[in-house]
């Protein structure tokens, strides 16, 4: 895999088995991995964007687990969160989905369902591995938005512009990357500053 392709993944556990388990799984699936237990540092990365997907302990006591989830949450409310735990319960596992994480695991993890779990949040969460891919989703997603806020349809847009409604549509939906020449018949048409596509990426 790819320098560009890979998934950053920030693994949040104090038990070192689970850690060098993780690490080894994670790495040949061709992750980035990184370790973090102190959650002023797990709060940095996130907040920092560094981390797409969290895999984080909440064994007891599970509400150090779940009030750095709730933490996590109130720096990034969309990064997927998944837990594990080495004592289940009902009752956390209820309290940790109620904050949005994506799955809870049971101790000790199986590859093959931690595989599994990782796939479909890749899919379901739209987590992009491809930095390119990325940047094409948000220029995508504030084009449409600043599109729809001016009331304008994809062809009213294509008629300003000269550009055909299906490029538009394909950069709509980070399908296709956008020149910087198209960016500016954009930008111009929609009288905004091209750097609007930018801001805080």
């Amino acid at each position: 895999m790819s320098d560009k392709s890979r998934l950053n993944v920030l693994v949040v556990d104090r038990d070192d088995a689970t850690v060098v388990d993780l690490k080894d799984l994670l790495a040949a699936q061709g992750y980035r991995v990184q370790v973090e237990a102190e959650p002023s540092l797990v709060l940095e990365q996130v907040k920092s964007g560094k981390a797409q997907l969290v895999m984080l302990d909440v064994s007891p006591p599970a509400d150090r687990g779940i009030d750095l989830l709730e933490r996590i949450r109130a720096v990034d409310s969309d990064v997927c969160v998944i837990a594990m735990t080495a004592m289940p319960t009902v009752e956390v596992a209820v309290r940790t989905l109620k904050r949005d994480a994506f799955d809870y695991l049971q101790k000790p993890l199986a590859d093959e369902e931690v595989r599994a779990v990782i796939d479909a949040a890749v899919r379901e969460k739209g987590l992009l591995i491809d930095i390119e891919a990325r940047l094409n989703q948000i220029v995508g997603e504030r084009l449409r938005a600043r599109r729809q806020g001016a009331g304008l349809t994809l062809k009213q847009l294509a008629n300003r512009t000269g550009l055909s409604v299906s490029l538009i549509s394909q950069i709509e939906l980070g399908k296709s990357a956008a020149s910087m020449s198209t960016l500016h018949k954009l930008a111009t048409a929609l009288q905004m500053k091209m750097t609007y596509f930018f801001e805080t990426v």
